[in-house]
């Protein structure tokens, strides 16, 4: 068996598709939908997901209210920032770039976020929503990752479900859609024993780990469906994921590749949230 390669840059690209026809729509109607991204500093690889991030904002459709911040911000000038971007009836999302610069407090700037737009899903009423089963916003890795998964026709209902990592930002949202999926979910993480069996009774197993190749082919399961979100450097300096990817695409069903796989999925997600937030602002449900 050889497996599927699942493409995220294509399923990403239907993703935006219908972000911008949404877009389209809302502005027909009057809104414009709006995306607040603050940046604080210049670190090197934050500048580059800020920028991608925009720019694919603005191909779809969604106006950018871009905040750079000098790295030498205060708390208290950050929090005042996010509250009027709270109070903006122009913005419908708020994206604080992490990580933040010391000593800023993360946890401190995105529990000021308003929930209503809290578009990067990772506000603790988020998440507790998410718990509940009533989700409002996903984090926007996890909700790509179960996009792929459909996309590769994955039955994911009644479905043994292995999520490797137990990360508020993937781990733990991935195995919460996972459930509300109907699928029977064990998480796993780097104290779990005998990893490897584990791996070898899941039918759909999600590796968030951030370990180079921790999970190793062999132990994939004849038919898996295997969704990589690790991003590692190899020694040469190549992207490498969490799967031996070369055994591993001889067993599975359905596999993404690292890169090209769970990463363009992430920014698609977070438009898609955003104009979901400007559609229920517009329509006054928030």
């Amino acid at each position: 068996m050889t497996a599927r390669i699942i493409d995220g840059k294509a399923v990403a690209a239907e993703v935006r598709s219908r972000v911008t026809r949404a877009s389209a729509e809302l502005r027909a109607a009057g809104k414009v939908p709006g995306l607040a991204v603050v940046l604080v500093g210049e670190d090197p690889a934050s500048v580059i997901y800020v920028r991608n991030k925009t720019a694919a904002a603005r191909e779809c459709g969604i106006e950018v209210h871009d905040h750079k911040l000098p790295a030498t911000t205060g708390q208290a000038e950050l929090l005042a920032l996010v509250d009027r971007l709270n109070a903006d009836p122009a913005v419908d999302g708020i994206l604080v770039q992490l990580p933040l610069p010391k000593p800023l407090d993360a946890k401190r700037a995105i529990e000021a976020i308003d929930p209503a737009k809290d578009v990067d899903g990772i506000h603790p009423m988020s998440a507790g929503l998410l718990a509940a089963g009533t989700p409002r916003f996903v984090s926007c890795t996890p909700k790509g990752c179960m996009a792929l998964l459909r996309s590769a026709g994955a039955e994911i209902a009644g479905a043994r479900a292995l999520v490797i990592g137990r990360s508020n930002l993937v781990g733990k949202p991935m195995a919460q859609l996972l459930l509300l999926a109907d699928a029977t979910v064990t998480v796993a993480h780097s104290k779990t024993r005998r990893l490897d069996e584990e791996v070898a009774r899941a039918d759909i197993v999600v590796a968030a780990a951030g370990k180079l190749e921790m999970v190793k082919g062999a132990w994939i399961k004849e038919g898996a469906y295997v969704i990589d979100v690790g991003t590692n450097r190899r020694p040469n300096g190549k992207l490498g994921g969490d799967v031996e990817f070369d055994v591993a695409v001889e067993r599975a069903a359905a596999i993404t590749p690292v890169p090209g796989g769970v990463g363009p999925m992430t920014i698609a997600m977070l438009l898609d949230n955003t104009v979901e937030s400007a559609r229920a602002r517009s329509s006054g449900r928030q």
